[in-house]
């Protein structure tokens, strides 16, 4: 198994970013990752690990800024998503980037991203904000991306598809009551229409949030397959960059 070794790192005086890495000289592909409504929790820990033992050097923006909740405090954590800027995320996702990408282990190139629910729809948006410099992304199950009406008052991000250039991969859950089929729909024609490189895959029997072991909503297979998949996509397009 690969040795890895993780740390919180100072981006600027107000954000940090906890970063894992394998041991050694690398260079190691980059992957930036998108958190949940709850903060960087162990699960998100557990998820920069996993990529770092992967091979992969993982960085968490903390975009809620040392806040974390726990899952069964749903309503402050969605009161604090309601308080997120896409533009500040975006420019702190940047500076996150900018102050790992010339560190002698990492990659040059392009750098991978992924994120789940509320990072599912960074991801997306990070797909044509940042998209000079993202080789692919994997969305799971990223709520908010294309509603008829947004329940956190985000604004949908389907007038974003025109200027994404990477691979696009999304996962959703057939259980999931908060984005319905329907909104899939309305992601693959706006994909489709503007031409763009994308897989969505739905699993039977999966709720929002099925990826992370500490919520009830963990559905083991799903999730193994889904994080499967995402390291094939990682293997394929950040790989190649070394």
């Amino acid at each position: 198994m690969t040795s890895i070794q993780s740390e919180w790192l100072q981006v600027r005086p107000d954000l940090r970013a906890y970063y894992s890495r394998p041991t050694g000289n690398g260079p190691f592909p980059l992957v930036l990752v998108f958190i949940e409504a709850f903060g960087i929790n162990e699960h998100f820990k557990d998820v920069a690990q996993r990529l770092a033992a992967e091979g992969y050097a993982a960085i968490i923006p903390d975009i809620y800024h040392g806040k974390v909740y726990a899952y069964s405090d749903f309503e402050n954590a969605i009161a604090h998503l309601r308080t997120l800027q896409d533009t500040v995320v975006m420019d702190e996702a940047r500076e996150t980037i900018a102050a790992v990408r010339n560190r002698p282990e990492v990659v040059k190139g392009k750098f991978g991203v992924v994120g789940f629910c509320m990072g599912g729809r960074y991801t997306f948006l990070a797909n044509a904000a940042l998209a000079a410099d993202v080789a692919c992304a994997v969305a799971f199950y990223g709520g908010g991306i294309a509603p008829e009406s947004d329940p956190a008052g985000r604004p949908p991000l389907l007038d974003h598809v025109p200027a994404m250039q990477a691979p696009l991969t999304l996962f959703y859950g057939s259980e999931d009551n908060s984005i319905t089929p329907a909104e899939h729909a309305r992601i693959v024609t706006a994909l489709s229409t503007a031409g763009k490189r994308y897989t969505l895959s739905v699993f039977p029997g999966a709720p929002h949030g099925f990826f992370s072991d500490r919520r009830d909503s963990y559905r083991p297979e799903a999730a193994a397959e889904a994080w499967q998949m995402t390291l094939r996509e990682f293997a394929q397009h950040l790989r190649s960059e070394q």
